[in-house]
């Protein structure tokens, strides 16, 4: 059995002139500070995560959240890692969302989160009304993107979405208008398509926001080999070049200062 250790989840507040505690503590917020755990520990790929235990006792509340030892060693990197540069920017989409969630509760209920490892001389980080655990707008740029893969959900009551499978993200939720699901006439489940979408994509980490992709068309998705249109390419651009003696340094004054 793998080793184990815990993170620990401290809220101290009121609810009123009443001190915050695991009797007056909601059942809405335990649900959603374990949501946001599951995504603190695991952003990209829940299937195969190990079990995470959870226990709940005094002081004002304090949460304990058991798992694999490997993961707590990683978040106790990231927690120091927040303590050192004093930002988000850097952490993946989901984490970072996480944190941007307790610390708008930390504002709003004017609560302060003390989170830490079970590690000896584990790195702690506190979040209350006064910090700004936020990403950067800056760092998130609008962009369009096409994903090709299978269709394997389509449609949704108030907010209609497509599933599609792809090979580098897994399943991605796109946002799509009603109005396109009713008037397309094909079944698209299950038939190998490409999809067109906008949404916010961070310029220093090339990740993409998958919560913000929008539905633009539907596009062909051909994916057989052609030689002759490979071997043109390699043609045209054979010619191109020729002219071109120091090709590195021809490729670093296009690109200026981008590589700095």
């Amino acid at each position: 059995m793998d080793k184990t250790g815990f993170i620990e989840i401290r809220i101290s507040g009121s609810k009123g002139n009443i001190e915050l505690s695991p009797d007056n503590y909601d059942i809405r917020d335990i649900i959603s500070l374990l949501e946001n755990v599951e995504d603190l520990l695991f952003p990209v790929d829940k299937k195969d995560r190990p079990t995470i235990s959870y226990k709940i006792e005094e002081g004002s509340v304090k949460h304990l959240l058991k798992t694999s030892l490997q993961y707590i060693l990683g978040f106790n990197a990231i927690i120091g890692q927040i303590n050192q540069s004093s930002n988000i920017d850097f952490l993946e989409h989901k984490t970072a969302k996480a944190f941007e969630s307790i610390q708008d509760t930390a504002k709003k209920r004017e609560y302060v989160f003390s989170i830490q490892t079970s590690l000896e001389k584990s790195n702690t980080i506190v979040i209350d009304r006064n910090t700004n655990y936020y990403r950067s707008e800056s760092v998130w740029v609008d962009a369009e993107f096409y994903f090709y893969g299978k269709l394997t959900n389509a449609g949704g009551k108030d907010k209609a979405n497509i599933h599609i499978v792809t090979d580098e993200l897994g399943t991605v939720r796109i946002h799509t208008p009603i109005v396109f699901l009713e008037k397309y006439e094909n079944n698209l489940l299950y038939k190998s398509l490409g999809i067109r979408a906008k949404g916010k994509q961070n310029i220093e980490t090339g990740e993409i926001d998958t919560s913000t992709l929008q539905f633009i068309e539907l596009t062909e998705y051909k994916p057989k080999y052609d030689e002759y249109y490979l071997n043109h390419l390699i043609d045209k651009g054979t010619k191109t070049w020729a002219g071109i003696k120091d090709k590195e340094q021809w490729l670093r004054e296009i690109r200026g200062s981008y590589e700095a």
